[in-house]
């Protein structure tokens, strides 16, 4: 058993080192690690080649998310020798192992994204009414903020909330804490823009003009 559990969190880190913006990367041309906010990211995406770019990587990185977590409660429905508290444990390991993947590719020297697209994949594959639930509220905080990174935490704490109201046990709760120190850390960067007032607002974003690719 433990071997299975391990190969699933294997599995689950190596689907998600498969980046959206190689497809984006593939389709453009332009290595977007290289340019703008140089990331991987589904938000460094639609800087540097435009919304329908940023949609594309945002969606691979969201599926891989859900494939991971729907992956891993398919196999343990097949096994049936897990404990409610135990599948709770698979499941928020498989999605950290994803998201872990997304973040620190083994492939691009442990350089890629910052995890919210692949975040939100997991939260819809866990309870799709809460995953709903995050990403309208996602998307109206950055609207009423101006600021998707607002909007981003926003998302974040209504996966912790989810973790500590309906997962069983402490571990989800742990993996779920990890998971937004991460977030924070990796996006010291843009909470420094903030504070000097320099972070992209969505309203200048969206009066660009369209892609120059």
């Amino acid at each position: 058993m433990n071997f299975l559990i391990i190969s699933i969190l294997v599995i689950g880190y190596l689907i998600g080192s498969i980046h959206g913006s190689k497809i984006a990367q593939y389709l453009s041309g332009i290595n977007i690690k290289k340019e703008g906010l140089k990331n991987s990211g589904a938000s460094n995406a639609a800087v540097v080649l435009g919304i329908k770019y940023g949609i594309l990587v945002a969606v691979i990185d969201i599926l891989k998310g859900v494939l991971v977590v729907i992956g891993a409660r398919f196999w343990m429905q097949e096994n049936a020798i897990f404990t409610v508290v135990e599948q709770d444990i698979l499941l928020y390991l498989a999605g950290s192992a994803v998201i872990l993947g997304h973040n620190f590719p083994i492939y691009t020297k442990f350089k890629g994204g910052k995890g919210t697209a692949t975040l939100i994949g997991v939260l819809f594959a866990i309870s799709w009414p809460l995953g709903l639930t995050g990403l309208l509220l996602l998307i109206g905080t950055t609207l009423l903020t101006d600021y998707l990174l607002i909007g981003v935490f926003v998302f974040y704490f209504v996966f912790l909330g989810t973790s500590i109201w309906f997962a069983e046990g402490y571990a989800p709760i742990a993996i779920a804490g990890f998971l937004f120190v991460m977030a924070l850390i990796l996006h010291i960067e843009n909470f420094q823009r903030l504070m000097r007032k320099e972070e992209m607002k969505i309203s200048t974003f969206l009066k660009r003009k369209k892609s120059p690719v």
